[in-house]
């Protein structure tokens, strides 16, 4: 059962942003499976998330340039909900290093899965209504 499935109106328009959010929604799932199957070292999910955590940190530089060339005036907003998200997954990261085991599945999809969802809706379906009228 995938965590989050892909949506068309998860779609920002531009397809270097769309694949990294692809690729970025595939990784969550892979992670996501491997916890609810309960096939996980404790250094697998830490890589895991060290790696969700760097490619959205790429992703979320790569939307950032956009907005700044295009003088995008919803940027700060955007911004900063970027920054909310890194914050929450580095939280998540050192509760998992601590063993805070328990809550962290529920945490982790809850947080991703909120994330997508609004995220995606609100600041990325914005940049689509921007950057979709360039293509």
């Amino acid at each position: 059962m995938a965590l989050i499935t892909w949506r068309d109106d998860f779609k920002t328009g531009d397809p270097a942003v769309d694949f990294e959010h692809k690729e970025l929604v595939d990784l969550i799932n892979e992670l996501h499976g491997k916890l609810s199957a309960g096939d996980h070292s404790v250094e697998e999910v830490e890589n895991f998330l060290g790696e969700i955590n760097l490619k959205i940190s790429a992703h979320f530089a790569l939307e950032e340039r956009m907005m700044r060339r295009a003088s995008y005036e919803g940027y700060e907003a955007h911004k900063t909900d970027h920054e909310d998200l890194l914050d929450g997954i580095r939280e998540i990261m050192i509760d998992y290093d601590t063993g805070a085991y328990a809550e962290f599945e529920d945490r982790l999809a809850r947080n991703l899965d909120d994330w997508f969802s609004n995220h995606f809706k609100t600041h990325d379906a914005k940049l689509h209504a921007v950057f979709g009228h360039h293509h």
